[in-house]
């Protein structure tokens, strides 16, 4: 059997990790700047979060949810505490996929209406609801096309006003920070405004915080910069460091019914203590504050570049634009100087490296994208 050949693959293959750096096959260690997508919150291997999945797996790795499963509960209480919504409930699942299809679905349940404002450059998943939302119409088969959704330009409060006035919007979803779209930010009166008016015409305020939460930006959630509460919060990448695990905070405001929502493997106690340990690893090691503080760092000095069109980002969620097409210089960057990084289009490269980079990571960092830019 083949593999099913969907993904452009560099020819490397990453065998261990530790802290911010991998190591691939031959013994060639690099310096990871993006954690796999965003996913690597607290290190590779962190013998705190090894610890926790090693002695949950040899006690339970999985039962059904159809029984008390405490360890939920510990979860929720540590997200809660850690991100200033233990008012708020939590429903777990597996992908930031399914988190913003049970999110795009509760929103539905609640007020009975069908369309979705989402925006331009978004992108929030490939499953059926959450692939519909996502601003990207070559990942968009005809089976997915049935639900109305309207895209509109960031920043542009009276396009959405014009929407919502209309009455038959159930949910406007957003991400805290646009990441597949080049680290867009969205302005917090933007933010501030689509509370107000998701408010005015009773439409539910869906924050997509799947790659900018958990502390990424510098704050737990990047949303948490413009000061409003919307009314469901979808996570997933850094929740579980790795393990995979999704989930969903929802406001007081909605009520649930059994078998509204339902999921086998979500919340699974393997996929708890890993959770577990990535909250407990964060306040313990203050990594939300090093976020804000190494990214500052690197955000200043990458700004110092030459070629460089514009940078935006908050914490280690970055996006460095250039002038030019990056991939001669991002292949440099990986083959040469043996730095992993990402990016979005043909002009940014992305940054979402573990929020345990030390700020000496981060000056080796910028010096080896000097030398890859030839400075």
């Amino acid at each position: 059997m083949k593999l099913f050949d969907v993904y452009p693959l560099f020819n490397i293959e990453i065998v261990k990790g530790k802290g911010c750096t991998v190591w691939d096959t031959e013994g060639t260690e690099y310096l990871d700047l993006y954690g796999g997508h965003a996913v690597i919150s607290v290190g590779h291997s962190h013998p705190k979060y090894v610890a926790a999945i090693t002695d949950q797996v040899n006690k339970l790795g999985f039962y059904s949810n159809s029984v008390i499963n405490s360890l939920q509960q510990v979860l929720a209480d540590k997200l809660g505490k850690a991100s200033g919504y233990d008012d708020y409930a939590l429903f777990l699942i597996n992908t930031g996929a399914e988190a913003n299809e049970n999110a795009l679905k509760l929103a539905s349940f609640h007020n009975g209406k069908r369309r979705v404002v989402s925006f331009r450059k978004s992108f929030h998943g490939r499953t059926s609801a959450a692939v519909r939302v996502t601003d990207n119409p070559s990942i968009i088969a005809p089976v997915n096309e049935g639900m109305p959704v309207t895209y509109l330009p960031l920043n542009d409060l009276s396009a959405v006003e014009e929407e919502l006035k209309k009455g038959d919007v159930s949910s406007v979803i957003i991400e805290g920070i646009l990441g597949v779209g080049g680290i867009q930010i969205p302005d917090d009166y933007f933010m501030q405004g689509l509370r107000e008016l998701c408010t005015k015409y009773e439409v539910c305020l869906i924050l997509d915080e799947i790659q900018s939460g958990y502390g990424r930006s510098g704050k737990f959630f990047a949303h948490q910069y413009a000061g409003i509460r919307p009314d469901i919060i979808t996570v997933a990448k850094g929740i579980a460091n790795g393990f995979p695990m999704g989930g969903v905070l929802i406001s007081p405001m909605f009520k649930p019914s059994y078998g509204m929502l339902g999921t086998t493997f979500g919340g699974n106690h393997l996929a708890c203590a890993a959770g577990m340990a990535v909250l407990d690893i964060m306040e313990e090691e203050k990594l939300v504050e090093n976020a804000a503080k190494v990214g500052e760092y690197l955000i200043n000095e990458l700004h110092k570049l030459p070629g460089i069109k514009e940078i935006r980002g908050r914490g280690l969620m970055i996006g460095v634009e250039f002038e030019e097409p990056i991939k001669a210089v991002r292949n440099k960057l990986l083959f040469e100087e043996k730095v992993f990084t990402g990016v979005a289009g043909t002009h940014t490269i992305r940054l979402l490296p573990p929020l345990t980079l030390t700020m000496e990571e981060a000056k080796e960092a910028i010096k080896r994208i000097k030398k890859s830019l030839g400075v």
